[in-house]
């Protein structure tokens, strides 16, 4: 028996006393879909070739080696770092990472003959493909402005865009067996104070009803909207508020996204969750993580890391919950980003998943506030860290400490060389 069994037996043993059925939490925990955001890879550049710069928002910061120039070195970047990661994990895509450009096709005109290799690589990898429309890194984004800009033809070139990658996510969820979410996030909105807060609101509305109008089976896609606090060159108003894009999905029936970095420092994701699952039912959650601001750093096991992934078991995920990872970060090396973060997110998962919430339940059912907070202090020093590594060693998957070796050995060989 190895160490790892040992310490493993010894902490369900542990768990077990407090009611808590460890192989039951590892089955819930290997089931639970989490996306991989493809765009980590290319630091959002997408595979265009059009020259287009980087606009609307996406700042990414540092230019570390090895970054994918293509479709075909962002996937076998994905394939070295999902076979790093225990569970079930899927990939997303940005509506501008294509496979290949036709002559004369823009966004407004994508047809999954752009992505049809992404589509044979999911297929045999066996996983779930996610997608959304990239309203950004185009000469049509004229001053900031996409689905809200006063010109009919700039709004209409994207909302072709909106409707295409619709259609793409469709023909992915229908090939693979399972619903493809497709996230609506644009940079509209004004660096200094508006004059007219409410028109842009009210095109951006339209835009999106218009997009929308065709129904699409959910067995096979699923809308959802993303709203910002503020982004680089928005920092006075942001179209796309929470509040317009909350309203906008509980009338619409589309789900809501939240991005853990698109909020003020002080105000808690994990709070929400709960509120929203209450009256519209599901959400899609964006893991990412703001230092000050919207900065998309990869997702450390924090405490405000360890809250959401506490509200998204206790919520129903995941029946309830759509998880998708976004944060990109070109300092360090892509792969690893990818890694540490959605391996953070899965340790969180299973502190969440791991905790004897009946007791904790009880106790705040009697009113027995202080043993409440006493038990929330007992529980951090659980071992789950033992449980963590024999999951890993049971999917198949290196430990972390030894995460980095295999990432290593192909930056020397592949990344180093591009």
């Amino acid at each position: 028996m190895s160490i790892i069994e040992k310490n493993f037996n010894i902490a369900s043993e542990i768990y077990a006393s407090h009611g808590v059925d460890v192989n039951a939490a590892l089955d819930k925990l290997a089931s639970i879909p989490v996306s991989l955001h493809a765009w980590q890879g290319d630091d959002v550049t997408g595979f265009e070739s059009t020259g287009h710069a980087l606009t609307g928002g996406c700042q990414v910061t540092g230019n570390y080696p090895g970054r994918a120039g293509n479709a075909d070195e962002l996937r076998a970047d994905l394939d070295v770092a999902l076979d790093q990661l225990p569970g079930v994990n899927r990939v997303c895509l940005q509506g501008h990472e294509v496979d290949k450009m036709f002559p004369g096709v823009d966004r407004d005109a994508f047809t999954i003959d752009n992505f049809s290799n992404w589509l044979g690589w999911a297929k045999e990898r066996k996983i779930g493909m996610d997608i959304a429309p990239a309203f950004y890194s185009h000469v049509k984004l004229d001053n900031g402005l996409s689905l809200s800009h006063p010109d009919p033809e700039i709004r209409k070139f994207w909302i072709n865009h909106g409707k295409a990658i619709r259609k793409i996510g469709e023909v992915f969820g229908r090939e693979l067996g399972t619903a493809s979410v497709c996230n609506f996030w644009a940079p509209d909105g004004y660096k200094d104070i508006p004059a007219d807060r409410l028109s842009p609101r009210e095109r951006l509305r339209d835009s999106l009803d218009e997009i929308f109008a065709e129904k699409i089976d959910p067995a096979f896609e699923l809308d959802a909207v993303e709203p910002k606090l503020f982004g680089i060159g928005t920092e006075s108003y942001t179209t796309g508020s929470n509040d317009f894009y909350l309203t906008y999905a509980a009338s619409r029936n589309k789900l809501i996204c939240f991005d853990t970095g698109h909020f003020h420092p002080t105000e808690s994701v994990a709070d929400k969750l709960s509120s929203v699952i209450a009256l519209q039912g599901k959400i899609l959650l964006h893991v990412s993580r703001g230092v000050r601001w919207d900065s998309d750093h990869v997702t450390v096991l924090n405490d405000e890391l360890r809250s959401v992934a506490r509200e998204t078991v206790r919520c129903g995920n995941p029946e309830n919950i759509y998880i998708c990872l976004d944060y990109f970060d070109a300092s360090i090396n892509r792969i690893a980003a990818w890694v540490v973060g959605c391996r953070n997110f899965r340790k969180a998962l299973l502190i969440a998943l791991l905790e004897p919430y009946k007791m904790l339940k009880d106790a705040e059912n009697e009113f027995d506030f202080s043993k409440r907070l006493a038990l929330f202090g007992a529980i951090d020093t659980l071992p789950w860290g033992a449980v963590w590594d024999y999951f890993c060693e049971k999917s198949g998957v290196d430990p972390d400490f030894c995460v980095m070796d295999k990432i290593r050995d192909y930056e020397k060989k592949v990344l180093i060389n591009r």
